[in-house]
């Protein structure tokens, strides 16, 4: 009896051991196995983070490229203070099953959305990636462009839209026009509180037009812009009249003719290098007093020039920009305002003159500002 007494305790220490033993294996294992599932994680969020910087893929990037034209994330990066960039929903996908819809999924989904700083002012925005199912707008495209609205008003910073779309994503077909409308309201709301900028460097159909047109400014580009509701195609089959995208609705005809668009730019860079500038002039919203810059120019420099600028013949027209441009140039030669250029004093002044509509292939038509 003593003696079994005894054993009884050791055989429940060893069970005890073999348990605890037992645990802490599966303690490791699962450590393991919980660590191996984070790896694999952070690899598949990698992987999406490729496959998001990446748009539609390295052939259409390239394509994209031999067309003149940057990507929406190059855009991006060329308009935006360095490093400020922070992007909202990069992994949002289209929910559409429709057409096989489901097997073809690309994260961002033709917009990559956020905000930013140009000259350390904060600004929200959104680039429409054509690689990407043609930057064709879904709802999931839509409710990202909602998001940064809605922000921007909460906020009180500009919305900046880099257009470059190929209007409605037919696959949705009226989820997609309904995203429109989201957007649309949007515009309505935002109008006369914060700034809307829209900067079309790419073709834009259909829906895609009527929300640059309810922004405050609209910029082109040269030969890559392109804003109307139905294309040359369309207009041909019902109208039996041909007509090229440039005349239907390129730079020239709505910086000339409709009076759509503000200004046009020669690429992409020089757009988006003068949208920097030009929103060195705006205000936040309409709280908020327009930049002010200080002025080293000297009240009593003298300007011989105006003294001759407005001729003697009352029937005699002039160009009233050309006493806005003598403080930039003056045709005068030896003049005090021209050699104020060369002066190191002002030499680190940039100029604080931007026309915001220039009419430049209608050089007869007096320009407008």
């Amino acid at each position: 009896m003593n003696f079994a007494f005894r054993v009884e305790p050791l055989a429940f220490h060893w069970l005890n051991a073999t348990a605890v033993r037992r645990a802490q294996r599966a303690l490791i294992q699962s450590k393991t196995y919980a660590f191996d599932r984070n790896v694999g994680i952070q690899k598949e969020i990698s992987k999406k983070r490729q496959d998001v910087l990446l748009g539609g893929g390295a052939e259409r990037i390239a394509a994209q490229h031999k067309k003149g034209k940057l990507t929406a994330r190059e855009r991006i990066d060329l308009l935006l203070d360095d490093g400020s960039f922070t992007e909202y929903d990069a992994f949002v996908e289209h929910d559409c099953t429709n057409f096989a819809m489901d097997k073809c999924k690309i994260p961002c989904d033709s917009v990559v959305t956020g905000r930013g700083t140009i000259h350390g002012r904060t600004v929200f925005l959104f680039s429409q990636d054509f690689t990407v199912f043609g930057g064709t707008l879904s709802m999931a495209h839509a409710r990202k462009i909602c998001k940064v609205m809605d922000q921007a008003l909460v906020v009180g910073a500009p919305v900046i839209g880099l257009n470059d779309s190929g209007g409605a994503r037919i696959q949705e077909g009226v989820a997609s026009l309904a995203g429109y409308a989201e957007i649309f309201q949007r515009n309505v709301n935002a109008s006369g509180v914060v700034p809307q900028i829209s900067l079309l460097l790419g073709p834009c159909a259909g829906g895609a037009v009527y929300s640059p047109a309810l922004t405050d400014f609209v910029f082109m580009v040269n030969d890559t812009s392109h804003l109307f509701v139905t294309g040359p195609d369309v207009i041909k089959q019902v109208t039996n009249e041909s007509v090229i995208s440039e005349d239907l609705g390129g730079a020239r005809t709505h910086t000339t003719i409709s009076g759509v668009a503000h200004n046009a730019f020669d690429n992409d860079v020089d757009a988006l290098l003068n949208l920097r500038e030009f929103m060195s002039y705006l205000p936040s919203n309409n709280r908020e007093a327009a930049p002010i810059r200080e002025c080293h120019d000297p009240v009593d420099r003298m300007v011989p020039f105006l003294d001759s600028v407005v001729p003697f013949d009352p029937t005699t027209p002039y160009n009233i920009l050309d006493v806005i441009r003598v403080s930039r140039f003056c045709p005068i030669s030896n003049c005090p305002c021209a050699l104020s250029l060369i002066d190191k004093t002002y030499k680190f002044n940039r100029p604080s003159w931007m026309s915001v509509s220039s009419l430049k292939s209608c050089p007869t038509t007096p320009k407008t500002s």
